[in-house]
């Protein structure tokens, strides 16, 4: 079932480490992922227990790397779409060894300085854990036959947060980092209303809110990584964003 890797494949900087990225090209094919085909029965088994644990999750489809590089400043890869269901057993690995995960974070900046992230609910797969208001890129972010990476961000955002952000508060320049074949891309999107305003707008689209993705808003303003509980991608985000030399 392991893959060899390409060229591209051993060429990305370290991992947990911010770096420049040109452009991300991302082809979504036709057909099963190798990895969904070899372990959709454990994938499968791993569902009905994740569900008795907390019935909200929804099995959804979403877009699984099958391979992923990063050459000249390019990320390019070619993945397909697979149940969410298998990619929460690929997650829950301890050391995966076939596909990749590439996930796109909108990081909203205000304009005294702070990170907008958010809490996520204790009915996500995600509970508590603290990033930027984003989503596993799903079905309806291929157009083409390639991802829509800039699209899914804003969406994201809009259906979490209720902010409608558009390309005039991004100067489009992508980041990236990695680790353990999960990938996450950053732009950042600068807005004009203080944190204090933009936590103050997002709390009030929760409360019109059923049953929200998210808990609450948080406004980040120091690299402390034990300041909320973190998803793992944010650590390099912050460590890069607030250090003096930036």
């Amino acid at each position: 079932m392991n893959l060899a890797p390409d060229r591209s494949e051993l060429m990305w900087p370290p991992e947990k480490t911010l770096f420049p990225v040109r452009r991300v090209t991302l082809a979504v094919e036709p057909g099963d992922h190798p990895f969904h085909l070899a372990e959709r029965e454990a994938a499968a088994c791993n569902w009905r227990e994740e569900v008795l644990r907390n019935p909200a999750l929804f099995d959804g489809k979403i877009v699984f790397q099958r391979r992923l590089g990063f050459e000249d400043g390019a990320i390019r890869g070619t993945g397909h779409i697979i149940p969410y269901s298998t990619f929460l057993w690929w997650r829950s690995r301890p050391a995966p060894t076939s596909g990749f995960h590439l996930f796109g974070f909108p990081v909203l900046v205000s304009s005294d300085g702070a990170i907008i992230a958010v809490r996520m609910s204790e009915h996500t797969a995600n509970p508590g854990q603290v990033y930027c208001a984003a989503g596993s890129l799903d079905d309806g972010d291929v157009v083409d036959g390639y991802c829509d990476l800039l699209g899914n961000m804003l969406r994201e955002v809009r259906e979490e947060t209720g902010l409608e952000l558009s390309a005039d508060d991004t100067d489009g320049q992508l980041f990236a980092s990695h680790q353990r074949r999960r990938v996450t891309v950053y732009r950042f999107f600068h807005l004009q209303e203080s944190a204090r305003e933009l936590v103050a707008r997002i709390e009030e689209h929760m409360r019109g809110e059923e049953r929200a993705e998210i808990a609450g808003a948080v406004a980040i303003r120091s690299p402390d990584p034990t300041a909320h509980p973190y998803a793992a991608a944010m650590l390099p985000l912050i460590d890069w964003f607030f250090a003096g030399d930036r």
